[in-house]
This record gives C-alpha cells, structure tokens and sequence, in this order.
C-alpha cells in the first residue's frame, strides 16, 4: 500500500521567499500552542504580518490563506508528517462514534479504519458515486490512484476543507464536510475528473461528470479549471462550463450558472477572479471577466466584465458599488451593499414626489 504523504500550504508575502525556511519550521513550531493565543472573540493576530485571523486560523495556521489582500498567491510547500486537519477529523469520528453508537460502523468504515484523509475520502465519494455498472470498488481504485499520486489534489481537499469550515456556519466540523456536505462531495469528485480529464481519460471523466450530476445535482464540465479553497454552499443546481476558470477562495451559492450564450466552440465561459462571490441563482454568460473580489449579488444576470472588488446587481447586472479591504467570498457578507441601496431608493423617492428632477 502507498503510504499517505500530507501536502501542506502556507501563503508567502512579498519578499518572503529568501526566508521561507526559517519561517516554515517557526509556522510548524508555532502551531500547537497558537491557540491559546486567541482573543476572546476568536479572532487572534498574526504578529510578522499584523494580519487578524479567525479562530480556526489559530488552530490551524499552515492550512489557510493567511491574508485576504489581493495579489498574494505566491505559496511555499511544505511536505511533513504532520497532517491537523486528518487529526481533527480522526478526533471529531471517534467523539461522534461515541455519541451515537448507532452511527460507529459508518464512522469506523468512511473514517477511523482509514491511514490519511485522501483515502477516506475516496472511500466516501465511491460510496456516494457507485451504481450497478459503477461498482464501489472499482471508484475506490479510481479516486485512490488520483488522489494519492496527484499533490495539488491533496493541497486543494484541505484547503476546501478549510474554506467549509471557516465559511459556512453550518458546518461545524471538518468532518462534517467529509461526511455529508454535498458541496464539497461535488467539488471534489470533480477534481478527480479534472485530472482524468487532463490524462487523456476523457470518457471515464464524462461519465464521473454524469454521476456527479445525478447523485448531487451539481454539473461541472471536467475541462473546467477550478482553483482551491472552494466553497460550493449547497451546490444544488450549480452548472460551470467547460471553458470556465474559477479563481482560488472563491464561493458559489445554490443555482449559480457559469455558462456560454450560443453553441459556439472555442472559450465561451466565464472567468471568475480570485476571492469573489457569487450569490444564489446569479447567472454569468459568456467569454466575460468577473474581476478578483468582486461579488454579484443573488439573482444577477452578469453579460458584461465586472471591475475588481464590484458589486453588481440586476438583471442584466449593472455594477452599484465597489467593496473595500476584505473578499467577500471570506466574509461571505450579501448584504454589504445594503446602505447603498437605502440611499438609491430614497433618491427615487424624492424624484417620484418632484422633489428633485430625474437624471438623464
């Protein structure tokens, strides 16, 4: 049996590279005792950057972004033994297990029977994927080969991960992600098609692609380029193109539609930049940019680019506001824009009473 090697990621600041090793064992040396240090609110500090980070930062720091400013994606790699986040989820089985019994063969077979997280989770996707000509063991051995000699893969499973956990309030666990959140189960099932897809197995990777549409009503086109730190919340209904480019740290609600305007060939699908958000039912066509943090709001129709940390809104979108500081994909705040919003209507409201006269 291969053994499991952990792929760990950490973001880099500008310059940092020519001491990246020193920091590197600083990180690791630091991360079992960074907990204490968080404040009562959850939030600590990071003191080389002077960063905020969240409470789950704090537990496991080598695992997240570090920073939500634009334009560091710069990474390092680090491979150890290591691997917090395969300990929490180990931990969080065995404390469920214990609650209810009942649920203790399922934990032991999709968890605590497993050496590392890529082979849980492969066995959980085949279990979710099989059907009768698609048997469950065959999957196993599929998901099991990618997953374990593919090193981006096993960075982008923590790091999506990491993204439900800090996301997504109703995923109170790393487990839980692994175990029953259908958005990370798509996400994922679509890396391995991706891969498939990249070592010429296009009709085993079209077959996943029809699975994975069937079982979790999410269809992702395996050419499509997904980056990491994903979140899909829900996924129901979500449809990404094959031309399609998703940007790291992105998220994406229920219904969201990356697609292209005719049946023309060639790249017709949208790109989507670095940390932005999409909201539920929002539908982006064709060959068009949505700028990194920027964020279309639920229900948008978006036919045109959209400027770096935006806010669009409307059907067809127009762009209201711009977002400053933060990406909303980590804040995942829908309504920043509301003040901007009340002003608008107070403004169509003077003019509807003659109070002011409309713009040309």
């Amino acid at each position: 049996m291969m053994p499991c090697e952990c792929v760990v990621v950490r973001e880099m600041e500008a310059g940092e590279e020519g001491e990246s090793k020193g920091k590197a064992a600083r990180v690791l040396a630091s991360s079992s005792s960074s907990s204490s240090s968080s404040s009562s609110n959850g939030v600590g500090s990071d003191s080389s950057t002077g960063c905020r980070r969240c409470k789950s930062e704090v537990m496991f720091p080598i695992y997240v972004r570090g920073s939500s400013r634009r334009n560091l994606i710069s990474r390092t790699i680090l491979d150890f033994a290591g691997d917090p986040i395969w300990e929490a989820v180990k931990s969080e089985a065995k404390s469920e297990a214990e609650k209810e019994p009942i649920l203790s063969s399922f934990l032991y077979a999709s968890v605590l029977c497993h050496d590392c997280f890529e082979r849980a989770l492969s066995f959980v996707l085949a279990n979710r994927l099989q059907n009768p000509t698609l048997l469950a063991t065959q999957l196993m051995d599929i998901f099991d080969n990618v997953m374990m000699n593919d090193k981006e893969i096993q960075r982008s499973i923590r790091l999506d991960a990491q993204a439900f956990k800090d996301r997504d309030p109703a995923c109170a666990q790393y487990s839980w992600a692994l175990l029953y959140l259908k958005g990370y189960h798509s996400v994922q099932s679509y890396r391995i098609a991706h891969a498939l897809w990249k070592q010429g197995r296009k009709v085993l990777a079209l077959a996943l692609q029809s699975r994975i549409s069937e079982v979790f009503a999410v269809d992702i086109h395996p050419a499509a380029r997904i980056g990491e730190g994903i979140l899909l919340d829900h996924g129901t209904g979500l449809v990404i193109g094959e031309t399609a480019v998703v940007g790291n740290w992105v998220s994406l609600m229920q219904g969201v539609t990356l697609g292209g305007t005719g049946k023309e060939h060639g790249d017709r699908h949208p790109k989507i930049g670095q940390g932005a958000l999409i909201g539920a039912g929002a539908t982006v066509l064709g060959n068009i940019s949505v700028g990194d943090g920027a964020m279309v709001a639920a229900g948008s129709l978006v036919l045109k680019d959209l400027p770096p940390h935006s806010m669009a809104v409307g059907n067809p979108a127009k762009v209201v506001g711009y977002i400053e500081d933060e990406d909303p994909s980590l804040t995942m705040k829908h309504d920043v824009g509301m003040d901007y919003f009340e002003h608008v209507a107070v403004s169509f409201a003077d003019r509807d009473n003659g109070n002011i006269k409309a713009e040309k």
